[in-house]
Order: C-alpha cells, then structure tokens, then sequence
C-alpha cells in the first residue's frame, strides 16, 4: 500500500540504506528510522576502517557472496553520483608461510567462483611491484577493492530519506514494540507511534530489540572489540594500498592488517578481543548487564572451549603494541611498536548460536509484520544498498 508507513529500528548504513530503498521505490511510503543516538552511523558504521570490499572471502552461493558483489556495484555508483569520496586503492591478500599457499589458492577459487573483478596471482617479485615494502612469498591482488567514507555515506542516505518526505527521528530509544490492530506499536518511553511494517537493523543491539518483537532467543550478540594502531605520519609512505593476511577460514575475523584511510592516515588492526560492553570501544568500559547476559549465554562458553588460545593472543596484543606489532611486521617488515601510535576502536556485533558456533552469514529473521536483521557483519557496509533491495524485497514480498 502505496500510504503505508515503515518503521526502522537503526540509523546506521543497513537501516539508512534500507529507508533509502523503500522510499525511492514505494513513492507514497512514508519511512520513519528510529535511533537511539543523536546523530546517525555512530556506532559500528562510524568506526568502519572504510574498507569497499570486493567479495574474496565469502561462501559462493551465501547471503554474503551475493549481496556483496552487488553491493560494490551499487556503492561505488552512488559514491560517484554523489562526489563522495571512492578510491580503487588495491588489495594484497599475501601468504608469509608455506602453509598458506593451499590456502590461498582455495580463496582464489573462492574468489572466482564469486566473479571477484580482475583477481590475478602474484609471485613475491610482483608483490614488489605493488607493494614495494611488503613482505610475502605470494599473493592476490585484487585492483578493484576500494576505500571509501561510510559515515559521509550514511549521512548522504539519511538525506535521501528526509527529501523523499521521511524522518530520522533522533534521540528514540525503543523500548517496546508491541503488535496492535492494523499494525505496530514502537514506543521509546512514553512515546508511541504506529507503523505498517518494521525493520530491526539494530546493529550491536540486534537481539535485544529483537526479543522485544518475539523473535528468537538466538543468535545472541557477542562484542568483539576491534583495536587499532595508526602508522606515524612519517611511515605511511610504506604502504600503498590494502595489504591483508590469508584469514584462517575457522574465524570470521581476517585478522590485523594495512589500511589507508580516505584521510590519510594509514590504520594498522584490528585485533578481535571480547569486548566487556556491547559499545565497549575503550578496554576500562564495562557494563555488568552486557557480561551477565554473556555469562548466562550456554554458547558464549562454548565458544570460549573452542577458542580460547586465540583470545589469550589476542588479549596480549591488546596490552602491549610490541606484540600487536608482531604479525603485522610479516606484511610490512621492518614496520615495529616505534613506528606507530594508538589508534581508534569498534565493536563488532558477532552473532554466535547456542552450540557456540560464530554465525558467518548474514541472518534475517521474519515475524509477521516485523522483519529482524540478527547477523549483519562486515562486509554489511560494503553490502548495505543491495542488503536493503534484499530487506525490501523480503518486507513486501517482491522478487
């Protein structure tokens, strides 16, 4: 119904991105984004490394596969419509070790089967060429991986929302949602509003709204804070473009890395340590009711069984920037401690199944009138425009 009006709990890029959408294709529709914040993309958008990601890593055939080619393609149009900032600097995915070669070439074929534009193989001597610092005994590179500004983007997407006859109604923490005749009740305290349809893109508090619309209990969100260090401005002629580990495939994190910003600055991370806040972006933040929902969780031990030599690693690189430096010299060698200062933080919202298992794919839940987005990892940046068409699509029953 071309009078309707759609609820998005989120104004992040995948909430922003999916108002966008509804806006610009049911003319009529009026679109309302909730966020608890006073600004947009505050939170895991506004701490992005900026990384367009070009669809390596991702299960042929997955949620993530498909939307993320097509996201890049979407992405990169209107970041050039809109004199937003979008830069093909190159990718290295580079082995260091011999054991890494199997590996690589699995993604190779990974990659392949995803259409990944322009891949190719490189020896150590065309690493060189590329990256003439880098280390590495063999690599792929991939020309088409790009730097972008994914706050300017989110802001952009909440313009087009307001110029389509919608609202960003800041300052809205949902508290209830409740299923009333002919709709939905969102409340934020004492304030109400009644929406045709609703969109959960809740981001770190994905599984908390969405207990509030009855979903499932599962997944739950487990914050993984990501920490990085800046190389110092007279080092950041070392690196040229993105420089990145072959990831191990047990992880969904790719592991500390190389990235110039569209800014300049050339970011060195992150590390993947359990945050003690779902919006722990400092390591002295704290919230007793985040660590007792994750203590009360059967999967966060589960987890913690699986992997807890990783953590303890980790947590070392946390507390000390000679051993955070250490891996990071494979890729860049001679590149140590001296060489950078303390960076910024995200949290990463990881969704983990009961059984312990970290959820990979992007995961959306319908209920009724109510459609919950419970896994939107990165690449959901990269992603979110051809994310939205999927989320469109699934609301309003389209193909």
């Amino acid at each position: 119904m071309a009078d309707e009006t759609i609820g998005i709990v989120g104004a992040g890029i995948v909430g922003l991105a999916t108002g966008r959408e509804i806006a610009l294709r049911r003319p009529g529709t009026r679109v309302v984004v909730f966020e608890k914040e006073q600004q947009v993309s505050l939170h895991q958008t506004g701490h992005n490394s900026g990384v367009v990601h070009a669809g390596i890593y991702y299960t042929p055939g997955s949620l993530k596969a498909d939307l993320t080619v097509r996201g890049v393609a979407l992405l990169r149009e209107y970041c050039q419509d809109r004199e937003l900032p979008y830069r093909e600097i190159g990718k290295l995915v580079t082995a260091v070790r011999q054991d890494e070669l199997g590996r690589m070439e699995n993604l190779y074929e990974r990659a392949k089967n995803n259409h990944v534009p322009d891949l190719r193989r490189v020896s150590k001597d065309e690493i060189k060429e590329l990256e003439p610092n880098a280390g590495g005994i063999a690599a792929l590179h991939s020309p088409r991986t790009a730097i972008t500004d994914y706050p300017a983007i989110a802001r952009e997407f909440a313009k087009d929302i307001a110029d389509a006859g919608g609202e960003v109604r800041l300052g809205f923490p949902v508290t209830g949602i409740t299923n009333v005749p002919g709709g939905i009740e969102v409340a934020s305290g004492q304030q109400r509003l009644k929406v045709d349809r609703l969109v959960l893109c809740a981001g770190l508090q994905s599984d908390s709204v969405a207990r509030l619309a009855q979903d499932k209990q599962e997944p739950r969100i487990i914050p993984f804070r990501g920490e990085y260090m800046l190389l110092k401005p007279d080092r950041t002629h070392l690196v040229r473009g993105l420089i990145y580990p072959v990831p191990d495939p047990r992880y969904p994190f790719l592991g500390v890395h190389f990235t110039p910003r569209v800014d300049g600055t050339v970011e060195v991370g992150p590390n993947a340590v359990l945050a003690l806040a779902r919006e722990g972006y400092r390591l002295t933040k704290v919230s007793p009711k985040d660590l007792l929902g994750l203590a009360a969780y059967p999967g966060s031990w589960r987890m913690a069984a699986q992997h807890w030599r990783t953590g303890v690693k980790e947590y070392r690189g946390s507390l000390s920037t000679t051993a955070f430096m250490k891996d990071a010299g494979l890729y860049v060698p001679g590149v140590g401690a001296k060489d950078v200062i303390r960076g910024g933080a995200g949290v990463r919202a990881q969704a983990l199944d009961r059984d312990g298992t970290l959820v990979d794919d992007f995961r959306i839940h319908r209920v009724g009138r109510i459609t919950a987005v419970r896994n939107a990892p990165s690449p959901a940046a990269t992603a979110s425009m051809a994310i939205a068409e999927h989320i469109v699509g699934a609301v309003f029953g389209e193909a």
